[in-house]
Order: structure tokens, then sequence, then C-alpha cells
């Protein structure tokens, strides 16, 4: 049986997990006793300051309000703290935060928006990151994650100029310039990852082509992990938008993801 957490209802409680303004998180807990699992809403806006949590409020409350803990995560951002290391050490750091918080860690996954799909789906990998490295060893590991037009290529991002350049603000410089940096932080690199990873995209996206969704789930599926991708009807942002059919995409297929398999 699952255990019955403590429960505050559907109002989020905030906490820290360092000092940082940015190194905190929203929790949200079901009214009711027994969890249907956690899940980690990482924020996109391509890893840029001016962009913040309040983009995942929407989708944590109605992911509680039916069932779920969510924890709605903040981190540091390129151009107030953020960047190569700290922005991968806040995910790591985060996400490892939901064991000091009395919810069941024993079924989480990642929904990451854009810049947080790349987030999300580079915290599924970190039990496979060297020893040392930002984000290795992780206290809490993810069941499974969702790429919500996730950014999963770091390198042909930045090489076709996703995001004017985001990738090379977010690791300090261009993959040529600094290939270590690329290989530890670019998920299509860090394959296989051993957890399923679901990408939903649209093809008509304006801000991160499908194309880094198809070519994630072609290189991972070849490297012999569970991933697949759901094409959707709608543009970037319908994706966090709650009232949206494609968020209903994602939302629908946590049960098999909590499961640690595929929808």
């Amino acid at each position: 049986m699952t255990p019955a957490f403590r429960r505050r209802g559907a109002q989020p409680e905030r906490s820290s997990y360092g000092p940082d303004r940015s190194q905190f998180g929203e929790l949200y807990r079901p009214e009711h006793a027994e969890h249907d699992g956690t899940v980690v809403v990482v924020h996109g806006g391509f890893w840029r300051a001016q962009y913040g949590l309040a983009l995942g409020r929407k989708l944590a409350r109605d992911l509680v309000g039916r069932g779920y803990t969510v924890w709605n995560l903040e981190y540091r951002r390129v151009g107030d703290g953020g960047g190569w290391p700290a922005t991968f050490d806040d995910i790591a750091l985060g996400i490892d935060h939901l064991a000091n918080l009395d919810v069941d860690t024993s079924r989480v996954v990642a929904v990451g928006h854009s810049a947080g799909g790349h987030l999300a789906v580079w915290a599924a990998g970190r039990p496979q990151l060297p020893a040392g490295g930002p984000g290795a060893s992780p206290a809490v590991r993810l069941t499974a994650a969702v790429s919500q037009a996730g950014v999963l290529d770091l390198a042909v991002a930045q090489d076709t100029g996703v995001g004017a350049g985001a990738a090379a603000d977010l690791l300090g410089g261009g993959p040529a310039a600094l290939p270590d940096r690329y290989l530890l932080a670019d998920p299509i690199q860090r394959l296989p990852l051993g957890v399923p990873v679901l990408c939903v995209h649209a093809p008509g996206d304006a801000n991160v082509p499908l194309a880094q969704s198809t070519a994630y789930v072609r290189a991972a599926t070849a490297a012999g992990d569970d991933a697949a991708l759901i094409e959707v009807a709608g543009d970037h942002f319908t994706l966090i938008d709650s009232a949206s059919p494609d968020w209903a995409v994602v939302r629908d297929a946590l049960p098999a993801l909590l499961a640690g398999r595929l929808p």
C-alpha cells in the first residue's frame, strides 16, 4: 500500500534547497491520503533569468488536483547566477531535496518544458554521470522523464541558432570550444539513460524544432532506451496550457511513466 504521507492540501509550501534566492521550490500535496506519485515540474525559458517557475504553476495545480504530489522547481538561470555548472547543480540538489520533504520518492517523474525538457531528461541520466561531475550520485532517482518540446541536442541547437545562442550561454561557449561540458550536459550524448523518456512536441513549434525530439528518440532507441515521441497539434506554448489537449497528452501518460514504462 502507498504510504500516507503528510498532507496539506493544494496550497503550495515553499522550501529552499540552498542559500541563493533561486534555490527553492513549491511543493503541492494532494488532499487525499494515498499518493499517485511525485511529479517534478521544470520550467523553460532557454535557461534565462527572465523566466521563472510561475510558468509551471498552472500545471502543478492541475496535477495536485488529480492526486499527484508536485514539486515546482526553481533554479539559477543565466543572468542571475546560473549557467555551468550552477544550473545543473541546482536541478540535482532540487530533486534530491525531495528526500527531505516527507514525500514518496519511490516513483518520481520529471516533466520539463523547452529548456526544462533538457534539464528533466538530463536529470533522468544522473546515475550514469561520472563521479565528481555536476549531478552525479543522485539521492533521488527519476523513474521517467517527459520532455515537452525539449532542447535535447545542445550541440545541434547551438549550431542551428535555437534560442539565439542559448546553449552557449548556458555552457559558457560552443561545442567545439567546450566538448567536455557538452558531453556531460547534452542529453543526446548521455545515452543510454536506462529510464523511459517521453517526448511531446508540435511539428509547428516555432521556438524549438521538432527535429530536436525526433533525433533524440531515434538515438535513444538505437542505444537501447525506451523512448517515444508523441506529436501534438498545437505550438510551443500549448504544452504548458493546463486547459489544452496537448497538456492532457502529458498528464494522461503519467500513470504509466510513474510505473516505469512508456504509455
